[in-house]
């Protein structure tokens, strides 16, 4: 089962007849334009494929006959929609282009290959060709990473597109592993494997429309990680298509036969071949998924409760909380109760009765696994929160949050509409570093959106939440709202993202947590890695692809 393209939006996210959810006259909207200090919301819709002219295909006829051959006529794409689609990913930045018909980094050709044997095929085809190859799975990347960038000026592009290898080969019950095609979406690789009891239980906020490859290559990180780990924890074996040939990794449970050669794969972003297939840890299907949720009278008491509950080795499937502004965010975009109503004020009332002031935190923690082990694993961490002075509020919050988890990216195709910006970044760090690089990031998204405004009283709103953690530390997720420069767009989310990587790495935090390098954060990474480091990197990088042709742009630069 795979996705049918023309269902999808080429220059949003989602289907094409996604539930909308901000319509015109939602009550929302006049408090987000208070919120943010704006005058009013314009109009700015984007412009439709229809008047958008694409340049010529730059691929002789002999190369496309090369390709048809590999993979079959029906399996080559040279059509405005296909090269539209695949020409950037799902970030901000990309939009920005995309929405204003800047296509001039859409592939020349699209090639469907339905096997590990024709994508080698193809691989071998651009690199004895020197024609540059980007591997693309859902295309959901927010970093730049399947960007059709050719590796010179003027060269020809064809994106290789995985989505039809969607096979489950191997279900291993005893060892809890399955072999699955890369090219498989994660719905449908949750169905197949569920029909046998089992789950991967990676769920990405980006889970309807991402696949297993893009994953493992961008080093992914799914929402219950606390219990299932990141991709480069489940990641057992892989098998990628390269320009040397086929390379499988080591699947053994553990080895100390060198390094484990798997940690290349997760994170490699397809610039050193593309992944065809890969072994994964599985589980055995949770009998009972408990979410609720808690209110922290701020921040810094609620990344208490989540230290402690990683130190005491509590099996928590997910532990969340997001900041005062996070948390009000969410509640008056989600409420169509006015925040003066006797129902809002009643609520605020019992809070400041209870001791809480204006700016409460809401933490979300959720369990799996038998009925005894979650009630067990439920009564540790309720206890931690209340000796926070936490208060409960029980399952609610946690369904609401669980049922509509794969719901917020939709809300930024109507705020574009709108003259409003959206994106989001994110970090890690050791627990004793937490807060500063929170208010150091926060404050530099701040300062740049407050110096990059297109009107006088204008302002942006900073939202932070812990996404993930671990025994040393957690990740940092950063989102961020504010009124566009509609003559300078593109220059003021560049003065932004700047800012704030430049924060993240003079705090002592990493460039990534979960979303990978791809083209946006190469300025930064070399730093990260050091010179030594980086120039490994690179090594490997000439030894695998020496003609460059492999997703180039992307990682390294």
């Amino acid at each position: 089962m795979t996705i049918d393209r023309t269902t999808l939006r080429w220059n949003g996210w989602g289907l094409s007849n996604q539930h909308n959810p901000l319509p015109e006259g939602a009550s929302q909207w006049e408090w987000i334009r208070e919120t943010l200090g704006m005058s009013r919301l314009p109009t700015t819709t984007a412009k439709p494929l229809s008047e958008i002219k694409l340049a010529p295909c730059r691929l002789a006829e002999e190369t496309l006959d090369k390709l048809r051959q590999l993979v079959g006529g029906n399996q080559v794409k040279i059509d405005d929609y296909e090269r539209a689609f695949h020409a950037r990913g799902k970030s901000y930045h990309d939009l920005l282009y995309v929405r204003a018909g800047k296509l001039d980094m859409a592939p020349d050709a699209i090639v469907y290959p339905r096997s590990a044997d024709e994508v080698l095929a193809i691989v071998k085809l651009a690199s004895d060709e020197d024609i540059t190859l980007i591997p693309y799975g859902g295309g959901s990347s927010v970093v730049g990473g399947i960007n059709a960038l050719a590796k010179s000026l003027g060269g020809a592009v064809v994106t290789l597109d995985t989505t039809l290898m969607t096979r489950v080969i191997q279900i291993d019950k005893v060892a809890m592993t399955a072999t699955i095609e890369a090219g498989i979406y994660g719905p449908a690789l949750e169905q197949a494997l569920q029909k046998h009891g089992v789950t991967l239980a990676h769920y990405p906020q980006s889970f309807e429309y991402s696949t297993l490859g893009g994953w493992i290559a961008a080093r992914g990180a799914g929402q219950q990680s606390n219990r299932y780990g990141k991709a480069e924890k489940w990641l057992v074996s892989a098998k990628l298509a390269t320009p040397k040939g086929f390379w499988t990794t080591e699947a053994t449970p553990a080895s100390a036969a060198g390094p484990n050669l798997n940690q290349l794969v997760a994170g490699s972003e397809g610039t050193l071949g593309v992944i065809c297939e890969a072994t994964v840890k599985i589980h055995e299907i949770p009998a009972l998924k408990d979410y609720r949720g808690y209110l922290f009278k701020d921040f810094t008491s609620g990344v208490e409760a989540a230290r402690r509950i990683n130190h005491a080795e509590i099996p928590v499937a997910m532990v969340r909380l997001s900041d005062a502004p996070e948390t009000h965010f969410f509640q008056a975009a989600s409420s169509t109760t006015s925040p003066t109503s006797l129902k809002a004020r009643l609520q605020q009332a019992y809070l400041r009765f209870r001791g809480f002031n204006d700016a409460p935190c809401l933490m979300l923690i959720g369990h799996e696994g038998d009925g005894e082990t979650v009630a067990w694993a439920q009564a540790r961490t309720e206890a931690i929160c209340k000796s926070l002075g936490a208060m409960k509020l029980g399952t609610g919050p946690g369904q609401r949050w669980y049922h509509g988890r794969f719901g917020s990216p939709h809300m930024r195709d109507p705020m574009l509409d709108h003259g409003l910006g959206l994106d989001t970044l994110e970090t890690s760090t050791r627990w004793s570093n937490i807060a500063t690089l929170k208010d150091a990031v926060a404050s530099a998204i701040e300062k740049a959106i407050e110096a990059n405004l297109p009107e006088p009283g204008g302002r942006g709103i900073v939202m932070t939440h812990v996404s993930h953690s671990y025994p040393d530390g957690a990740s940092l997720y950063f989102t961020f709202i504010f009124p566009r420069q509609l003559d300078r767009e593109v220059a003021q989310w560049q003065a932004i993202k700047r800012a704030a990587s430049d924060a993240i790495l003079e705090n002592r935090g990493t460039i990534s947590h979960h979303h990978g390098v791809g083209m946006d954060h190469v300025p930064w990474l070399a730093e990260e890695k050091g010179a030594i480091g980086f120039e490994l990197m690179k090594s490997i990088k000439r030894e695998m692809d020496p003609k460059g042709v492999m997703n180039p742009g992307k990682l390294l630069g």
